[in-house]
């Protein structure tokens, strides 16, 4: 059975356009409503399985005022805008939609837009027919397909959410807008995309757009011609031309300076890119963007486009931050516990129980780069079988002494290197030595010990 499609569009040339797609891709189009009265009467008539509604309508009543009907009748619905401002953009967020075109629609745009919409509407049907099953967790370290990248570690329904986005977007060219706080995993997931995709063969070109001095950010990413200002001494081949036929990832893309956003469109519309001092050449590019930012935010205040922001949201992935996964916190800590042990040749099998409980607890503001900074810098520290303490920033540890009171991190750092000194008889440097224990220096050591006011002869 084709899936019946309602069109709620007031331009007469959009509406016939987007028509013309749907029709051909093979969807069945029941009719076109230029009003919200229209479009219930015909809700009400033919039954559509799924609408495509603008934002912006004729008369007194707006698409945003038919969504609440739609939502009641458990009708996925795709927003149609060509602009607008930051009011009416949270007010359509408001209202759940399964996702935003921007005018003037691109077909692959659409349809991808679409097989995505139809696919969330499905899952969530499923789960609330099946609220004990759930999803399928996905908890093997191996889930990413070999080729050195590091895995997706966790079995949280939070991550498998992002690991099934993963799965339906790297098999279409589509551009992939990944959110996320700091350390939450977006280069890997970026990574990730690319090496599922059929261009895993060609390389995924990674650029840190804050990393950018802002004099040389459109010749970094289009490249330039010999001779286009000064210094210019030779002909410069740009990101996206680099990425012609793979994908360029694109970090922090809320530094993008204004001025270069409308270039980036041009990518992302037309498949042009116009090196500086030269002509517009044609390339073939998939664009996975990256933001800590909130776009939204940006958009009000003037620092981002509110159309390239459309254009990059066809497919959002938002990671959640490690807080919300608890569930995984064991896993990964597990799973770099193993790694570094086996690269620092330490034969460490696990953690404390009091350890663990504190693991779980804490709120790991820096998210899973910070989890794993910490268990690397705990491995190298390591002297037995078991991790006992766990030394983070701000001066907090997870051990607690006898008392129950938290101790410093210099306090645990200083009880730490003591008891290394203890079992070395207080010898510092050779085989056997506290040094070597502790996997630093000499000299790093004999620093760290003044800092922390250990004396070598503690009877001195």
């Amino acid at each position: 059975m084709k899936t019946k499609l309602l069109i709620v569009e007031d331009e007469f040339i959009a509406a016939n356009n987007l028509q013309r797609i749907l029709e051909k891709a093979g969807y069945d189009v029941c009719s076109i409503a230029r009003s919200v009265p229209i479009a219930l009467e015909i809700i009400a008539a033919e039954g559509p399985h799924m609408v495509l509604l603008d934002i912006m309508l004729q008369g007194n009543l707006t698409g945003i005022d038919l969504a609440g009907t739609l939502r009641e009748k458990g009708i996925p619905f795709v927003y149609l805008s060509a602009n607008s401002n930051r009011q009416i953009l949270d007010a359509a967020k408001a209202t759940r939609p399964y996702g935003f075109l921007v005018k003037p629609f691109r077909e692959k745009d659409v349809l991808v837009m679409l097989d995505v919409a139809w696919y969330l509407h499905q899952q969530k049907q499923q789960a609330e027919d099946n609220p004990q099953q759930g999803t399928v967790t996905i908890t093997s370290p191996n889930w990413l397909p070999a080729g050195g990248l590091k895995p997706i570690i966790g079995e949280s329904q939070l991550l498998t959410s992002v690991l099934d986005s993963i799965n339906i977007v790297s098999q279409t060219s589509t551009s992939v807008l990944i959110l996320g706080e700091s350390g939450t995993g977006k280069e890997l997931v970026a990574k990730a995309i690319h090496r599922m995709s059929d261009r895993k063969d060609k390389p995924l070109i990674v650029v840190n757009c804050a990393a950018l001095p802002l004099n040389l950010v459109e010749s970094e990413l289009f490249g330039h011609e010999k001779g286009a200002f000064t210094n210019a001494i030779q002909k410069k081949t740009g990101k996206f031309e680099m990425a012609d036929g793979a994908t360029i990832f694109l970090d922090e893309i809320g530094e993008l300076p204004l001025e270069l956003q409308v270039k980036f469109l041009r990518v992302l519309q037309e498949q042009e890119i116009e090196p500086v001092g030269g002509q517009l050449k044609k390339v073939d590019v998939r664009v996975i963007a990256a933001t800590n930012r909130h776009l939204e935010e940006e958009i009000a205040k003037g620092r981002f486009r509110i159309d390239l922001y459309y254009r990059l949201n066809v497919f959002p992935i938002e990671l959640p931050p490690l807080r919300e996964r608890q569930d995984d916190v064991l896993l990964l800590a597990n799973h770099f516990l193993r790694l570094y042990s086996i690269r620092e040749g330490k034969n460490i099998s696990g953690f404390s129980a009091q350890v663990n409980k504190l693991l779980t607890g804490y709120s790991w503001p820096g998210n899973v780069r910070e989890l794993e900074n910490i268990i690397e810098r705990s491995v190298l520290l390591a002297t037995g079988p078991i991790i006992d303490s766990l030394l983070l920033p701000q001066n907090k540890t997870l051990q607690q002494d006898n008392s129950g009171k938290i101790k410093t991190m210099e306090e645990n750092e200083r009880d730490h290197v003591i008891a290394v000194l203890k079992k070395c008889d207080w010898k510092l440097h050779g085989p056997g030595g506290a040094a070597e224990m502790l996997n630093i220096n000499e000299f790093t050591l004999r620093s760290r010990m003044k800092k922390l006011g250990i004396r070598k002869d503690p009877s001195a």
